[in-house]
């Protein structure tokens, strides 16, 4: 069996150490190159090389933000093809994706059950080959973006720019940064008075009034420590995508609403809005809004199209 370890050297619990330990292991049963990441966006490119040299199976050690761009490499041939039969012919030949975590969050890796100590999570790997354990996941797919485990327009993923610029001031990034972030976001830079954001699903009228969105492929919506934080409770890699949203961005409603995604029952309260096991759905937008895909920031767009892609990936877990 050919392997691409794919290696994000910056990324927060990642150390030659571990990286050594893995591809040692690796090596003891599979014929393993390793690359190293270089710039943002050069895993996109390692994972679709993966499928062109029609590798077995690629391993990711970071974050999630570098699982994003691998997937996305590795899914960019399914880009070529002209009807279903041919793109589940595709999806049937591409390496299956296994995660070492890396990062500071590693909501992916967890929502699979990988252990979050790389050590451990290397043992876990190596068994799941072994034993020839791995299953099927859909995703979710934001314009040509496909995504993990979240998607986001507003101010979630204003957050995201926020903290994305930090780090590239060499600030270190953790959860509390996340939530400062959007914390003074709210209160400084986000228009509380004017909604942006109407919802158009195929076969229903549109929804007009809504301030954000949040879209989840599975569940929680990240971690603060070791505490799930969840958005959509219902999410499911075995299903379509489900949406939040918010007609209100009143100072307590909001503290009210955000109170839920500390008990696992997700956004709450009078001004959320709930959508489960979508197919299908566009946010559009009166103005630019930001865009984040699983913790990466997009830019600003006035709309995204979202759609669920089922049994996109094989994943070994």
């Amino acid at each position: 069996m050919r392997a691409l370890l794919v290696v994000n050297p910056k990324a927060t619990a990642t150390t030659p150490r571990v990286r050594d330990v893995l591809a040692r292991a690796l090596g003891s049963d599979l014929k393993v190159d390793i690359a190293e990441t270089q710039r943002r966006g050069h895993a996109i490119e390692l994972g679709a090389q993966a499928s062109d040299e029609g590798l077995d199976l690629v391993v990711v050690l970071g974050g999630d933000g570098t699982v994003n761009e691998v997937v996305n490499g590795l899914l960019r041939p399914l880009d070529h093809a002209a009807d279903d039969a041919t793109a589940a012919a595709i999806r049937a030949a591409l390496p299956a994706l296994a995660v070492v975590p890396g990062g500071s969050t590693n909501v992916f890796s967890r929502a699979l059950d990988i252990p979050h100590d790389p050590v451990e999570a290397t043992g876990h790997l190596l068994d799941a080959l072994r034993e020839g354990r791995s299953r099927r996941i859909g995703l979710g797919r934001a314009d040509e973006r496909y995504f993990t485990f979240t998607a986001g327009i507003g101010l979630d993923a204003d957050a995201v720019r926020i903290v994305e610029r930090a780090r590239a001031n060499g600030r270190n990034v953790s959860p509390t940064r996340y939530a400062w972030a959007a914390v003074r976001r709210f209160f400084h830079g986000t228009d509380r008075r004017h909604p942006a954001l109407t919802l158009e699903i195929p076969g229903h009228e549109p929804v007009s009034g809504l301030y954000l969105g949040i879209i989840g492929n599975t569940a929680p919506w990240t971690y603060f420590g070791d505490h799930p934080i969840t958005v959509t409770p219902t999410a499911s890699f075995d299903n379509g995508l489900d949406l939040a949203a918010m007609r209100k961005l009143g100072t307590f409603g909001t503290l009210w609403a955000a109170s839920g995604m500390l008990t696992r029952g997700g956004l709450r309260g009078r001004g959320v809005c709930t959508w489960a096991d979508l197919p299908e759905f566009t946010l559009r937008a009166d103005r630019p809004m930001h865009v984040e895909v699983d913790g990466d920031y997009l830019g600003e767009r006035e709309g995204l199209h979202l759609r669920a892609v089922p049994q996109a990936l094989r994943v070994i877990s």
